[in-house]
């Protein structure tokens, strides 16, 4: 059944391949090239900012294809340019970094990698968030753009960027000039596969794509000792237990209902045996929102809080409050959603085209759009079309990004990459520059 689910969504969507969008031929001719990477980068995943043999590897698959290609941009980040006449430059970013999560999808293919961070610990490694799937389309979709050069003029550049999931690797290539030292773009495009959609649909969402984020690293500071004899000590832990209680009102009391905001405390270090007092504990957080109205009124929120609740425990010292990362929400600009989404429709059927509403998650892609580069990020289905009809019935989620269980359904789902991102490119690249140039770049704030 399987089987006939996956050749059933594959003919659908090869029926509706515009003259822009790429035949079923075309893939077909990539589609072993582009699955076998995409396994192979499944089995060798890397943490972000050490990303040195998946680069490697793109770098030289991007090159024999014809791309004149630049590697070590802003770390381990690669440029790939292919120019082909006189017209636009339009760029196709992918990230190349997977997460320190331990795989449990029980694939054949399954990672599993070891590596040390950057603390130096030895941590499992998996491309829990589908950049492997990202990586695979976006190099089908280099093939078929260099082997059909006839259909497009212009100046394509892809960009392989690094650290994604740190939020710092768009933001270093910039550092390191890339819109300086490479042409800069009249549009980008990019796109993240999850389970909300099935494989075989996409999903563009007109404005504001996903969330402002901020990290916040929290250090409270109290008295250690033994702890049979707490009335020696100030605890730490205990203060760090009613912050985080008392974090969670923001959302409850402090933001307006129907706002969006999410404060999660992701981590607590402190201690190291159940009998000593630690002199200190160490609070991970994140904060998501929309507006930055909401954003600055969450942020206000958090050291009054945190230094409230240090005072209310007797430290002899505040507390440090560190943000650790930021970016901006993903922006797309909407004359260009608008005029991207029958591009998407026609290659890939209307039907499979979903209008959809912002996300939670965030990341780094924000840094390129505040280059003024309008843009479209848009969304990949990758749930198996069967299990998500279940799902869907039974009022149950699908294992979602960064779940050691998530696993994309590779076929559908990397064959409708390939065949958007090559419509919305040659669309694009067959359009004036000037008429590019007209669409706005600059995210309301």
């Amino acid at each position: 059944m399987k089987r006939f689910t996956i050749s059933v969504v594959w003919l659908l969507l090869a029926s509706f391949c515009s003259a822009q969008g790429p035949s079923s031929r075309e893939i077909d001719s990539v589609y072993p090239e582009s699955r076998e990477m995409y396994i192979d980068l499944h089995q060798h995943p890397e943490l972000f900012s050490h990303e040195t043999q998946t680069a490697a590897k793109l770098a030289a698959k991007l090159r024999a294809a014809g791309y004149d290609v630049t590697e070590h941009v802003g770390g381990t980040g690669i440029v790939a340019l292919l120019r082909n006449g006189p017209g636009p430059t339009i760029m196709l970013r992918t990230e190349l970094d997977a997460l320190p999560v331990e795989e449990k999808t029980d694939l054949p293919f399954a990672s599993k990698v070891h590596s040390r961070d950057d603390s130096g610990v030895d941590v499992p490694v998996m491309h829990a968030c589908g950049h492997d799937l990202h990586m695979a389309s976006f190099l089908g979709t280099a093939e078929i753009m260099a082997r059909g050069r006839d259909a497009w003029h212009g100046t394509l550049m892809l960009i392989g960027q690094p650290a994604e999931e740190g939020i710092t690797g768009a933001k270093a290539m910039i550092n390191d000039g890339l819109f300086k030292r490479f042409p800069k773009p009249d549009v980008g495009i990019a796109l993240h596969v999850g389970n909300a959609l099935p494989a075989g649909q996409v999903g563009v969402t007109t404005g504001i794509y996903n969330t402002n984020s901020n990290a916040i690293k929290i250090t409270i500071f109290g008295k250690g000792g033994h702890g049979s004899a707490p009335q020696t000590t100030i605890d730490p832990i205990v203060i760090a237990a009613r912050t985080i209680l008392a974090l969670e009102t923001i959302n409850a009391r402090e933001v307006k209902p129907g706002e969006f905001a999410v404060v999660t405390v992701g981590y607590i270090h402190a201690g190291e045996r159940a009998n000593v007092i630690p002199d200190q504990a160490e609070l991970g957080l994140t904060v998501r929102t929309y507006k930055d109205k909401v954003r600055k009124q969450v942020l206000a929120a958090i050291p009054r809080i945190v230094r409230a609740e240090a005072q209310a425990g007797g430290v002899q010292k505040e507390p440090i409050i560190d943000e650790t990362g930021s970016t901006d929400a993903v922006y797309n600009e909407p004359a260009l959603a608008q005029r991207l989404r029958p591009v998407l429709e026609s290659a890939l059927g209307k039907e499979n085209v979903i209008a959809t509403e912002p996300i939670s998650p965030s990341e780094d892609y924000a840094f390129f759009v505040e280059q003024g580069i309008p843009s479209l990020y848009f969304s990949l289905g990758g749930a198996d079309p069967r299990k998500f009809a279940d799902a869907q019935a039974q009022g149950v989620t699908l294992p979602s990004n960064h779940s050691p269980l998530f696993a994309p359904d590779v076929e559908p789902a990397l064959r409708t990459g390939i065949a958007a991102e090559v419509a919305l490119l040659r669309n694009l690249l067959n359009t004036p520059a000037e008429e590019l140039k007209k669409l706005a770049a600059t995210p309301p704030r």
